[in-house]
């Protein structure tokens, strides 16, 4: 396919054949095709704009540059792995540390860049050397405990920050987002994060019109008489306009803070690959450098100008499985449509107002659900915790990085919470491997063979 750009109309370009899939080089006509895509929008909008909000950096920049990463991944694969790349949520939880530390966005995005560069550095590792170095170096034990400290270390950030904002309709958008993932089905399902920020900022002007101001902790932290929704700045914003960007700076603390995550991040493409293999019935395990390699180069180029780091998307894959159209021209139809969105000031005006109760209720869930996935991790591949081996670095390591524990070096230098607490699972779990009787180093049933 060259770039991935020469799309063949699949049938009648109008509805597949029972039982056929449209595959990554085909198209549909392209007003179906163009009405996917924005099905992609729709299904990538509510993490894609959400993250940069909680990270402090510019939703509408976010969005616009999710549709130019996308376009980059597109072309570097050659339109083989149908993904979309949105805004990582896993970075969450080092946003609110470098914050608290006294860093800006400029240093947190000098740290994502970090992030990226290494992660494209670990993308060409893994194509010169295979698929497998990633399970040796990355079992599902290490994986697993990685993403469960990173989603329950932000624990403090939903209690402390968001939360005390408004408690009352932090708990009404929880219930309501709650509600939505279990009950709805399909589509609705699918946007149940969006849907739930959407009921807390009606929720929200509500209350503002029925009781009038609140006297709680605004975002700065001080109790204070504030409406839970000021939309003060979306009148003055223009309809059009570029996002305003910024460049990065650096901070060794800060990229210390953010460089565990690539764990995740590698994982999360090794997943994601997987799954489009296995829908599209195409053997992608050559593929994964590639990926994880354009995932991070897609990373390096949205935070050289401000935007936060991107990352293949779940969501967009649970479209493609529900619609069995793997048609990469849908892909490009929603960066389109991203781009567009990205260059309406007014947008990102209404986006930046949602209340910071609601973001409480919100995230409440989304964190939790972060820190599942871990466990998640390990059930799916079978890691045997009756195993001291896999037990405990995974139990030293989740405790150090929930607990936030600091380890202090010197005292201008420290690693602590997500940092250290990778370090003590990845470090601990492969010097104990190499230390440890064979039968405690049999076949694990962890996946290691994947």
């Amino acid at each position: 396919m060259g770039l991935g750009v020469g799309w063949k109309l699949h049938g009648d370009g109008r509805t597949p054949a029972p039982g056929a899939v449209v595959r990554p080089d085909e198209r549909l006509s392209w007003g179906r095709t163009a009405g996917l895509g924005a099905q992609h929008v729709v299904a990538m909008f509510g993490a894609t704009f959400v993250a940069p909000i909680l990270m402090g950096l510019d939703p509408n920049l976010a969005v616009m540059l999710s549709g130019v990463a996308t376009v980059f991944f597109l072309l570097v694969t050659r339109g083989r792995i149908p993904s979309y790349l949105g805004s990582s949520l896993s970075f969450v939880g080092v946003a609110a540390i470098i914050a608290k530390d006294g860093g800006d966005a400029a240093t947190l995005t000098g740290a994502l860049l970090v992030v990226g560069a290494v992660l494209f550095a670990c993308g060409m590792a893994v194509r010169a050397l295979g698929a497998r170095v990633v399970h040796a170096v990355l079992p599902p034990a290490v994986t697993g405990a990685v993403v469960m400290l990173i989603g329950f270390n932000l624990a403090p950030v939903a209690a402390g920050t968001y939360w005390p904002q408004d408690q009352w309709t932090a708990l009404a958008t929880l219930l309501f987002t709650g509600f939505a993932l279990v009950v709805l089905r399909g589509f609705w399902n699918r946007i149940a994060i969006f849907l739930g920020l959407v009921f807390g900022y009606a929720l929200s002007w509500t209350l503002d019109r029925v009781f009038g101001q609140i006297h709680s902790a605004d975002a700065s932290g001080k109790v204070t008489d504030h409406w839970r929704l000021d939309l003060s700045g979306v009148s003055d914003a223009d309809w059009f306009g570029l996002p305003e960007l910024h460049a990065p700076s650096f901070s060794l603390s800060a990229i210390l803070v953010a460089l565990p995550v690539v764990v995740a991040l590698i994982a999360e493409n090794a997943g994601h690959v997987k799954a489009v293999a296995e829908m599209t019935g195409d053997p992608l395990d050559d593929e994964l450098g590639t990926a994880i390699a354009a995932d991070g180069a897609a990373t390096v180029l949205s935070t050289a100008v401000g935007g936060p780091a991107t990352t293949t998307y779940a969501e967009n894959i649970g479209v493609m499985a529900a619609s069995r159209v793997y048609s990469t021209a849908a892909y490009w139809a929603a960066a389109a449509f991203a781009i567009l969105f990205g260059l309406c000031p007014k947008f990102g005006a209404v986006v930046a107002a949602i209340p910071g109760g609601v973001l409480g209720g919100i995230t409440v869930i989304l964190y939790g659900m972060i820190g599942l996935l871990g466990a998640k991790i390990w059930v799916e591949n079978g890691v045997d915790f009756g195993n001291p081996l896999q037990l405990v670095p995974v139990a030293a390591g989740v405790i150090i990085g929930i607990g936030n524990v600091t380890l202090e070096f010197t005292d201008s230098f420290s690693l602590s919470g997500i940092a250290l607490g990778t370090l003590i699972v990845l470090v601990g779990y492969h010097v104990l491997r190499a230390l440890a009787p064979a039968h405690l180093r049999s076949p694990e049933k962890a996946g290691a063979e994947a």
